[in-house]
């Protein structure tokens, strides 16, 4: 006896789900991932509501210092894992090598930040930039975004060594830089309120 039509169709519409249903497991998101999450929160909470005098004091700079060599080193092992798998993941370990003291810890920190990015997170394209501006100072060349301040004892905070000329402020906004006339604007605040914090007696 053979099969109806509907049968048939009923059969092939069962096979087509049997396979479609892997395939709809595979499509889905993968998660952050929490330990990286960890190590971030850490990173940011060491540096939140710092105090003037925080640079001063060599024991809690030390400890600071310490625990980001730890922090990178942890990233590493989840980065070499490829445990790392979205867009917040590639940007929480970019700020983490971002507080690297190296050129090669800049460079990588860059490097995972446009993973970030290509892994579709906008907040990346922040620390983009300032990891290659950051990359750029340690191997003594002009930053080109404008997202890095120094300051030595006695003198000013400067945005120098800075090239200007290279990118146009258009350019500064697809990665959430502002614009020279604000950076100018802010480091003047900056050094107008530090002078007068130094003029008090």
């Amino acid at each position: 006896m053979r099969p109806s039509r509907l049968s048939c169709a009923a059969a092939m519409s069962a096979i087509a789900l049997a396979f479609a249903v892997p395939a709809l497991a595979q499509e889905t998101s993968p998660q952050n991932n929490a330990e990286m999450a960890a190590i971030f929160a850490a990173d940011q909470a060491v540096r939140q509501n710092l105090a003037p005098d925080f640079f001063k004091d060599r024991a809690r700079m030390t400890e600071m210092i310490t625990g980001d060599a730890a922090r990178r080193v942890q990233t590493r092992a989840l980065l070499d894992a490829g445990a790392l798998q979205t867009g917040e993941d590639y940007r929480a370990a970019a700020f983490v090598f971002q507080h690297g003291s190296t050129p090669e810890d800049y460079l990588l920190a860059h490097s995972l930040a446009v993973a970030a990015v290509a892994k579709g997170s906008p907040e990346g394209a922040w620390i983009a930039a300032a990891t290659l501006d950051r990359y750029l100072q340690m191997t003594e060349k002009p930053q080109i975004y404008g997202t890095q301040t120094r300051k030595t004892r006695d003198a000013p905070a400067t945005l120098d060594p800075y090239d200007r000329a290279l990118i146009p402020d258009s350019l500064r906004t697809v990665f959430g830089v502002p614009p020279q006339s604000e950076q100018d604007a802010r480091l003047a605040a900056v050094n107008a309120a530090a002078e007068a914090a130094a003029s008090k007696p």
